[in-house]
């Protein structure tokens, strides 16, 4: 079993899913991988399974009924994952706009540099998206904006997805106190990180839209990370951060 374990919700990524596994599963650092979908209606846990005939001790699955949400997704992992003795947890989207090379640099930002969370982060250095449509990179690079002004951290990409938590991050944060579902859940999971007083890094990546498949964007997805970042920083002011 490796030390680290990469996880991926999916829903209806039949496109990507075993491409993404057996890319992973090429890199010269070892990563085991975590599957954590929602019922995708097009096949995906059962290619998953077919892959884990190949992959016995390195490829999990979790399965769940429904779309539940992209933060509690995460959270299943995340509590999966703490049962285990893994000491660098991954999260990372399945479309390939997180390219899996840049595990092996989230990954020494912590074991080697001694990150307590590296987060692969699109605006560290300029604006490093492509085949976004520049509506869309505006409001992603000005959210991010937004939510520094508001909660007063540093960190420029508020709300990557690819990050690298060591093992006591997360068994210090309360998961079950995390509430948000959408994008507003990786807000909320880097500021109660911040609050705590862990080492926050950024790694510079390029992110590349999907290639294939559906995105799971939406305004709902935005409106709660709008809207919840003001009622998160309320609530910080009567919470104890205590390691």
């Amino acid at each position: 079993m490796s030390d680290s374990i990469v996880i991926i919700p999916t829903y209806n990524e039949k496109e990507n899913i075993e491409k993404m596994v057996r890319t992973v599963f090429s890199l010269k650092n070892p990563f085991d991988i975590l599957i954590v979908d929602d019922g995708s209606p097009d096949g995906t846990a059962t290619i998953v399974k077919t892959l884990q005939t190949e992959f016995p001790n390195q490829l999990f699955l979790e399965e769940r009924k429904g779309k539940l949400g992209l933060g509690t997704a995460y959270i299943h992992g995340f509590k999966w994952a703490l049962k285990r003795d893994y000491q660098y947890i991954f999260e990372m989207d399945c479309d390939f706009s997180h390219n899996p090379e840049d595990l092996i640099k989230l990954h020494d930002a912590c074991a080697i540099g001694g990150a307590d969370l590296a987060i692969g982060s699109r605006y560290k250095s300029g604006v490093n998206v492509v085949n976004w449509p520049m509506g869309r990179v505006l409001m992603s690079y000005y959210a991010s904006a937004y939510v520094r002004f508001i909660t007063g951290t540093k960190i420029r990409d508020t709300t990557s997805g690819f990050k690298c938590y060591t093992r006591k991050v997360l068994e210090t944060i309360d998961l079950d106190n995390i509430k948000f579902k959408g994008y507003a859940f990786q807000i909320e999971m880097k500021f109660t990180a911040s609050k705590f007083g862990f080492n926050i890094v950024e790694i510079p990546i390029i992110f590349t839209d999907r290639q294939e498949g559906a995105s799971k964007m939406s305004k709902g997805i935005f409106k709660e990370a709008i809207l919840g970042v003001i009622q998160m920083k309320m609530k910080s002011w009567f919470k104890k951060y205590e390691r």
